[in-house]
Order: structure tokens, then sequence, then C-alpha cells
């Protein structure tokens, strides 16, 4: 499906007339030189095959570990109502604290966005987004790297949010679980310094959802407001190596 093969040996490359070779850190580093609009069709192409040949807890992995499934955070979240379930998810990462703060400083300087607001996630930022689309009404999962307790209990003190703030057991969350959890929600709120946060909305626009949330500021009225499309999570120039 991806038109990739792997090779055990070099010596399985010979039967070629000519091969690239190129260190991980060039592989890594690696930019489409094609239009936007080109990179995205075809990064969607790759990214719609894999959920449709998602893990479905059958079978095992490379170092031979049983696969777990990928919809085992929803099922074990809402059970038998997961088909119909209506929820939010709010990905807080911090990034190490100052390295985060630089990262996102730097994407905010190419596309205008709030330097801190995606990191900090106040209750204000997160509100702005959910209360105009009727979602303080449904269930608010949050999905962190834990470096940064207050955030959580800021969202959980705040009277519209809190109520319905759910956290993901910890015995059902896994990063692929979580991963399904957040690319299936009715809104996306996270923070395009993360590559856990940009593979989402990256899932996400490939599989057509339009609430991703990564790009916003105030305006001159003070209202939190998209600064661009969400599709710039593929960009290049704006993204680097993590687009």
């Amino acid at each position: 499906a991806f038109c990739i093969r792997i090779f055990d040996s070099p010596e399985e490359t010979e039967q070629y007339k000519e091969v690239i070779h190129m260190e991980t850190r060039d592989l890594f580093m690696y930019r489409f030189k094609g239009p936007l609009n080109q990179y995205i069709e075809f990064q969607g192409h790759i990214l719609r095959t894999l959920f449709r040949s998602y893990n479905n807890g059958i079978g095992v992995n490379m170092r031979q570990k049983p696969v777990k499934d990928m919809c085992s955070v929803i099922e074990a979240i809402f059970g038998n109502e997961k088909h119909s379930a209506v929820y939010s998810v709010v990905h807080s990462r911090s990034l190490e604290g100052e390295p985060g703060r630089i990262l996102l400083g730097r994407i905010a300087g190419k596309v205008d966005c709030d330097p801190v607001a995606a990191l900090d996630m106040e209750p204000e930022y997160v509100k702005a987004i959910l209360e105009p689309l009727g979602m303080l009404e449904h269930p608010i999962l949050f999905i962190t790297d834990n470096q940064r307790p207050e955030i959580l209990e800021k969202l959980l003190a705040d009277p519209d949010i809190g109520p319905n703030i759910r956290l993901i057991p910890e015995e059902a969350s896994w990063v692929g679980g979580d991963i399904t959890l957040a690319v299936m929600a009715d809104v996306f709120i996270g923070n395009p310094a993360s590559s856990f946060s940009g593979f989402i909305a990256k899932s996400r626009v490939a599989l057509g959802y339009e609430t991703t949330y990564m790009f916003r500021k105030k305006n001159d009225d003070g209202e939190w407001v998209d600064v661009c499309d969400e599709r710039r999570i593929f960009d290049h120039k704006v993204m680097k190596c993590m687009a």
C-alpha cells in the first residue's frame, strides 16, 4: 500500500543498478520540494491508508509483543456509547519548559499565532473554542505529559470546564489509543510545537475533520481567532522537519 520495501541486509540491494545512500539525519530532515497542496494530498493518502489498516488487538508487533487495539481507549471511556459519543480532546504538552516556549515562539513567528497560549492551555483559551461550538455541554478529554499539573488543576477549577473534564484511566492509556481518541474527537485542541499534536492534526485533516485548533491568537477586539488554515501543520516553512 505504501510502495515501500524493507531490506534485512545490504546484500539485498545488489540487484539494483543504482542505490542512493542517506544518513538517518538526512532522511529525518528531508523536505518535499513540490507544492504544499501536492504534499498534503500525498501525506493524506498515507494517513488514510494507515487508519484503514489499524491494529485491532490481534497478532504481535516487530518485537513479538502483543499489539493493542487502537480503539481501546475510546472503548474504555465510552463503552457501548462509543459510536454516538460527542466529545472534545485537549492535548497539553509542555515540551520540557523553555525548549517548548522557544519552539512554539519560532512557529508563532511564522504564522503570527500566540507564542504561549497552546502551551499554557488557560481556561479562557479553551472556552473560547468550545463555547461557540456548544461543546462545553459534552465530555472534555484531557491528554497530558504531566509536566505541568497546574494546567489541569486550573481547568478542573473552572466552573464551565471542570464538570466535564474526564481523564483517561492510567491502565487504559497508551500512545496508539490516545491518538485514536484525539483523531476521532468532535473537537481537538493541540499544541503545534508538539509532534504528537501535529500527527493528530494531520490525521484529522486527512480524514476530513475541520474542528482542529492549533494556530490561534487574540485579535484587536480581544477575541480568540484562528490565524491560518489548519493545513499549515503540513507546511515545511512553518513546521520545518515536523511537517
